[in-house]
C-alpha cells in the first residue's frame, strides 16, 4: 500500500506513541518496513508493504447436473395382481399406448390399472384446416380382467394422419392423493 508522507508520519508517530506494536499486543517486530523509495508522480510517497493482486476465484464444475425434476416411475400393476409386474417410466404422466394400423383403422392396447374401472380412445385427426376443427368421437372402452387394454377404431381415412387419444376417467388415486395416470397419446399414426 501506498500514503502520502503527511498520513505516513501520523502513523509512525501513533505507533511511537502507543509503544509501538507491541504496545498493542502484536510482535513488536514490524512486519514491513518503511522506506523513502520515490514512487508514482515523484516523491511523497512512502511504501509500507508490496504485494500482488489476488486472483478473481474460478469456479469448476465436476459430475453431472442432476435433473430438474426426477423423471416419474410406475408399477403398472399393484401387488396381489395375477399379472407381471411391468415397469413404465414416463414424462408428463401418462399411460403407455402401442398402437397397431390396419385399413382404415388403429388397435391400440396399453396396460390395465386395476383402479380403472373405464376408458374411453379416440383418433384425432391431424390435417391441418382453417375455420372450425371438426369433431371427434370419444370411444368407451370396458376394461376386461387381462393384464392388457386393446381397443380398435374402425371407419378412419387410409393414410390420413392421427393421434390416438386415451383418458381414464375414473383411475383412481394413489397413496399420496395424486391421481393414477389417467391419459395418454400416441404419436403421429396412419392407418393403411
Amino acid at each position: 500500500m501506498r500514503f502520502r508522507t503527511v498520513s505516513g508520519a501520523l502513523l509512525v508517530a501513533a505507533a511511537a506513541a502507543l509503544g509501538g506494536c507491541g504496545g498493542l499486543g502484536a510482535s513488536a517486530t514490524p512486519t514491513a518496513t518503511p522506506s523513502a523509495a520515490p514512487g508514482p508522480g515523484g516523491s511523497g510517497w512512502m511504501v509500507l508493504a508490496s504485494g500482488s493482486a489476488t486472483p478473481s476465484p474460478v469456479v469448476t464444475y465436476t459430475g453431472t447436473r442432476p435433473p430438474v425434476l426426477p423423471s416419474v416411475s410406475f408399477l403398472a400393476t399393484p401387488s396381489g395382481d395375477p399379472c407381471p409386474a411391468t415397469q413404465w417410466t414416463v414424462d408428463p404422466v401418462e399411460i403407455p399406448l402401442t398402437v397397431t394400423t390396419g385399413t382404415g383403422s388403429l388397435t391400440i392396447s396399453w396396460p390395465r390399472q386395476a383402479t380403472a374401472t373405464s376408458y374411453r380412445v379416440a383418433a384425432i385427426p391431424q390435417r391441418l384446416i382453417s375455420g372450425a376443427q371438426p369433431d371427434y368421437t370419444w370411444q368407451d372402452v370396458t376394461p376386461g380382467t387381462g393384464c392388457t387394454v386393446t381397443a380398435t377404431i374402425a371407419g378412419l381415412q387410409s393414410g390420413a394422419p392421427y393421434v390416438v387419444w386415451l383418458d381414464a376417467p375414473n383411475a383412481g388415486h394413489q397413496w399420496d392423493g395424486s391421481r393414477h395416470p389417467y391419459s395418454g397419446k400416441s404419436g403421429v399414426v396412419r392407418p393403411n
